[in-house]
């Protein structure tokens, strides 16, 4: 089985918010194992651990490089080491506010404004470790063009390995799986009131390595690295 990586921003493991976000997926990826889910509404919903099944398989973060397969002839220690010397020229920053968002048929949290830096911080992290992506393979490129991309996301997609990079980007925490339409704003409502009692600015003052062991596991936090600048 072939191992993935993923670049992440992500709160701390003992922050409130980190605490929030992996009990509303119902998955700790400090700690790879089950979080579980708060009590009341929407968390009492029966399907709610299927509604989550999705962002379980990730963990709770904001994408900063999607997930890839080491290139041939690279190996994790030198994926550990790159990201480690990253983070040491990186500036922490803060996003001020974050808001619970409908992206599509999914809830999330986003910059509650414009993120220029979280969007500086991306680019760089997709551009200083793609030599350490595996090519895109066949099926995964005919999956991803499943879903309508414009002509630069698919240039994307064919540079990067990921239509939704550069301009394409938005930074976003995912908190459920696709809902059905009449469900979208009651369980939006919901989650905002739940984060309401988290609120808080985003520090970003970290890189997060994630690794997911095969495309049946989850997405575990193998390392995080401080920013040091």
């Amino acid at each position: 089985m072939t191992a993935r990586y993923a670049l992440y921003a992500a709160p701390a493991p003992d922050a409130q918010l980190w605490r929030f976000g992996s009990s509303v997926i119902g998955y700790d990826a400090a700690t790879a194992a089950d979080a579980p889910f708060p009590d009341g509404s929407p968390f009492d919903a029966p399907d709610w651990p299927a509604l989550t099944e999705d962002p379980q398989r990730y963990g709770f973060h904001g994408t900063l490089k999607p997930p890839f397969a080491l290139a041939e002839g690279r190996s994790e220690a030198d994926l550990l080491e790159a990201a480690m010397l990253f983070a040491e020229r990186r500036r922490a920053f803060t996003i001020p506010a974050l808001k619970v968002s409908l992206i599509g048929a999914f809830v999330a949290l986003v910059p509650d404004g414009p993120a220029p830096e979280l969007d500086a911080l991306a680019a760089d992290c997709v551009r200083d470790f793609d030599a350490f992506r595996a090519p895109l393979t066949e099926a995964d490129r005919a999956r991803r063009l499943r879903s309508p991309l414009s002509e630069r996301q698919i240039a994307h997609l064919d540079a990067w390995g990921y239509p939704h990079v550069f301009e394409d980007f938005r930074f976003h925490m995912t908190l459920t799986g696709r809902l059905d339409e009449a469900r979208r704003e009651p369980v939006r409502a919901a989650l905002a009131e739940r984060y309401r009692a988290v609120a808080a600015p985003l520090a970003v003052d970290a890189l997060c390595l994630f690794r997911q062991p095969d495309r049946a596991g989850r997405f575990a936090i193998l390392a995080r690295f401080p920013f040091e600048a």
